[in-house]
């Protein structure tokens, strides 16, 4: 569905969440510049040992209809 409910940016290093997901939010599409790891969740902490992503990857994520759903990245080899 265009246009999308909102779009975010978040630097990866140690881990950083992502502002939480509006209400209408019900798919995410995840694009890294770097090798990075996430993790979905209300209150998510993403390590090296979560859903790793290659740089250059884009993937889309069906999310919890949760005001408080957010992604986090964070920085891997």
């Amino acid at each position: 569905m265009e246009p999308p409910v909102a779009e975010q940016k978040i630097t990866d290093g140690s881990s950083t969440q992502s502002a939480a997901f509006s209400a209408k939010t019900r798919m995410v599409r995840i694009h890294t510049d770097s090798i990075c790891s996430i993790e979905f969740g209300t209150n998510p902490t993403a390590t090296t040992s979560t859903a790793r992503m290659v740089a250059g990857q884009t993937e889309y994520h069906g999310v919890t209809l949760n005001t408080g759903m957010m992604v986090a990245a964070i920085t891997n080899t």
